[in-house]
């Protein structure tokens, strides 16, 4: 039985990781979820509660900068609330289009979100360009929060 609970606590660790770049996919919550599994396997002796919380606490903050990276990054170019929503939209429409539609469907969508809201093509741009960079930047972000998580759970199992 605990190999089977090894497989899906590695399967959700893979999954994971996949979905930190696939926003159809909660990563940080899966990797979080396969490493408790992890723990809770290891009745918490090899790697600890106090691990386990640590890590819950990086992945809190890996699903806060999921959420505040693009925003962010939207707001300071000056979006307006139709380039957020159209930022929104491009990233839903991503998850249908393969990994092209996924990087750059965000980018369009806030430009056009942000072209009928004020008919300025320059700004539209520059408020889509900024969407795509928050979005960049918060995937690099969470990719060195869930390795470092990985390397930390790792860590306590061999050690």
């Amino acid at each position: 039985m605990d190999a089977l609970l090894w497989v899906l606590a590695i399967a959700l660790i893979i999954i994971g990781v996949a979905g930190v770049v696939l926003p159809a996919l909660p990563g940080i919550a899966f990797v979080y979820g396969g490493i408790v599994l992890g723990a809770w396997i290891g009745h918490f002796e090899q790697v600890h509660s106090g691990t386990v919380i640590a890590l819950g606490v990086l992945a809190a903050i890996g699903i806060a900068i999921d959420y505040a990276a693009t925003t962010i990054a939207a707001q300071k170019a000056g979006a307006s609330k139709l380039g957020l929503i159209g930022a929104a939209v491009g990233t839903v429409a991503g998850i249908f289009t393969g990994l092209i539609g996924i990087f750059f469907l965000p980018l369009v969508g806030a430009a056009i979100g942000e072209y009928i809201a004020r008919r300025d093509a320059l700004r539209a741009g520059r408020v889509g360009v900024a969407t795509w960079v928050g979005l960049l930047v918060g995937i690099v972000a969470k990719l060195a929060i869930v390795f470092a998580m990985v390397g930390v759970f790792v860590f306590a199992l061999v050690f």
